[in-house]
């Protein structure tokens, strides 16, 4: 119980103290104009109240991620809390409010455009397809499980196939829509319920510690890793656990609401806020998953594993433990926080086609022809999930290496960006070091994944050398550079100051 609540303190004084550090590293501006102030559309680029851009930048970054992600990661026991609080305070939250600042800096561009503008030509068309493809497997990923939920809590009356139908017809609708229509209306309501879901949860384990014991750390870190055989936690548990501690996907979603804040110093509190918030949400579901399995035994530690982190696990443990009430919220968790994630995945897709083929975006005839394409290939994917249970772990682990190497690449956006813009260089450290690290997991788990085609043939040890060395070898290139101040500032304004505007 110990270790649950100090990691609870970490991640609630992490944002007190390190999100001004970040804000103060940035140098967020409250006289320079936002894209919503300066340039609103009416469509995407619109000024929204800061509750209400925190509440859906939660939902938009959180969805079933933090759930199941979290319940996945508790397999490698206690140790998830260090990297749950670590990344996403050093780490996580660090790159999403870099995202979405930066991007506020250029009228709300995407991670693509960004990618371009402050690294070059190649690594725009390496964002452009990680994004792309990333966004169409979380949108077709998030169709299927709550389909099959629905169709078990409606008694089999409504088919998974009707389901599956209504959730693709409310992503094309949300996804055209102006922002605020819908998304702005419904997300602030889900992402209260996806937080009283998580304290219910929380609330019922702390309640019934005799039958449901919270696992400490200190005792319960070799056993899992053994446990967990060819799985070690470097990099499996930094990849598994990605919402709710480091996620590039958040750098896809980070941009739709830097149109929407008013004032750069919300930054602080939207973006790293909801990223703590999201991590605090994950830290909560391992701790419920580790005591409701036992996983401190073989048994209850097999007994997750073979549920997985998944829609069932989450229904058995809100069930269970909270009775009636239980059910209803695992129906939000696991059906509404899933198809949350889904169509804003789908409309940041929609924004950077749009953006790459420079369509004006505001008329709703061009919104529905950048959609249909792009919604026609989510159904193809959704429909081959569908017919093979199996297709979907194969989606996870394509879905979890490509989200954390955008993790990456974002990080190293930001890094170049406070190289080019900021006076002084070691600055630049504050994203560098994340970056370096997160390029070597990505790299390690290519090389060590033995459901991959390089995992098949390279050994474990030679998989942690190569990610290792081109890790090593990208941060010290980086150095040079820092070091040598090769890179002159170049960074030119798109949003003037209301100064300048005046």
């Amino acid at each position: 119980m110990w270790t649950f609540f100090i990691a609870l303190a970490a991640l609630i004084g992490g944002y007190l103290v390190y999100s001004r550090v970040t804000e103060k590293v940035f140098g967020a501006d409250s006289t320079r104009q936002t894209p919503a102030i300066a340039c609103p559309d009416g469509v995407d680029i619109t000024p929204m109240r800061k509750w209400k851009s925190f509440l859906i930048e939660l939902l938009n970054i959180a969805g079933t991620g933090p759930i199941f992600g979290a319940i996945s990661g508790a397999l490698f026991g206690p140790i998830v809390f260090l990297w749950i609080v670590f990344g996403c305070i050093l780490g996580g939250a660090v790159h999403d409010y870099f995202s979405g600042m930066i991007s506020s800096r250029n009228k709300g561009a995407s991670i693509v455009s960004l990618s371009r503008r402050y690294v070059g030509k190649v690594m725009e068309v390496l964002v452009r397809i990680f994004s792309i493809v990333l966004l169409l497997l979380v949108t077709a990923v998030f169709v299927v499980s709550p389909s099959k939920l629905l169709e078990v809590l409606t008694g089999g009356n409504v088919t998974a196939w009707i389901w599956m139908v209504i959730i693709l017809a409310y992503y094309l609708l949300s996804t055209i829509v102006p922002i605020d229509k819908v998304i702005g209306k419904l997300y602030p309501i889900f992402g209260v319920i996806l937080i009283a879901m998580a304290l219910a949860v929380i609330g019922g384990i702390l309640f019934q510690q005799g039958q449901y014991p919270m696992l400490e750390l200190i005792g319960h870190v070799k056993d899992f890793s053994a446990a967990n055989g060819d799985l070690p936690w470097w990099p499996f548990m930094l990849t598994t656990v990605a919402c709710g501690a480091v996620s590039g996907f958040h750098a896809t979603q980070s941009p739709m609401i830097a149109k929407c804040i008013k004032n750069e110093k919300e930054g602080r509190q939207v973006f790293y806020g909801a990223m703590v918030a999201e991590g605090v949400i994950a830290l909560i579901w391992a701790a419920a998953a580790m005591a409701f399995y036992h996983v401190d035994t073989a048994e209850g530690w097999k007994a997750l594993h073979d549920v997985g982190g998944n829609s069932s696990s989450v229904y058995e443990i809100s069930k269970t433990l909270l009775g009636p009430v239980g059910t209803v919220l695992a129906v939000v968790g696991v059906v509404i926080c899933p198809i949350t994630s889904g169509d804003t995945a789908l409309r940041s897709c929609r924004l950077i086609v749009g953006e790459w083929l420079h369509i004006d975006q505001t008329k709703i005839r061009k919104r529905v022809l950048l959609t249909l394409p792009l919604f026609g290939i989510v159904v193809l994917i959704s429909l081959w999930n569908f017919l093979e249970s199996e297709n979907f772990n194969l989606l996870w682990r394509w879905f979890a290496w490509s989200n954390q190497t955008l993790a990456a690449v974002s990080l190293w956006v930001s890094t170049i960006y406070l190289l080019k813009t900021s006076d002084n260089k070691l600055k630049s450290l504050f994203t560098g070091i994340p970056a370096a690290i997160m390029t070597a997991v990505v790299i390690t788990y290519i090389f060590g994944e033995p459901k991959i085609a390089l995992g098949r043939f390279v050994p474990m040890w030679e998989a942690y050398l190569i990610g290792g060395v081109i890790g090593g070898a990208i941060f010290a290139v980086y150095v040079y550079f820092m070091i040598r101040g090769m890179l002159k500032p170049n960074y030119v304004d798109d949003v003037k100051t209301s100064e300048d505007h005046e």
